[in-house]
């Protein structure tokens, strides 16, 4: 069965940065893109940052280009999220899953705050 655990979340001030983290277990982490989402206060899901099987593609939202850096250890089965000069409005619960997602596999996501 798999399984996707987010971590790394928590409170930050403006400006500030976090690694979110997301382990994967059962077989298909090489197979498949991986994605990093977001889902805002009153607002929908949104993808933030996927990265391709080998790695060595990556694409972000316009909204996080250039603050935010997707990365994966294969070895390790986890996928990375660093952010950073965050702002209030990356105030989400941010997920990991497949892209396009595997609608069985979202976890329960990490919840990222940026305030003063």
């Amino acid at each position: 069965q798999v399984r996707l655990v987010e971590s790394g979340g928590g409170l930050v001030q403006p400006g500030g940065s976090l690694r979110l983290s997301c382990a994967l277990s059962g077989s298909i982490f090489g197979f498949y893109v991986m994605g990093w989402y977001r889902q805002g206060p009153g607002k929908q899901r949104e993808l933030v940052a996927s990265i391709t099987t080998s790695g060595g593609r990556t694409n972000y939202a316009d909204s996080v280009k250039g603050r935010f850096t997707i990365s994966k250890d294969n070895a390790k089965n986890t996928v990375y999220l660093q952010m950073m000069s965050l702002k209030p409005e990356d105030t989400a619960v941010y997920y990991c899953n497949l892209n396009p997602p595997g609608p069985n596999l979202w976890g329960q996501g990490t919840q990222v705050t940026v305030s003063s």
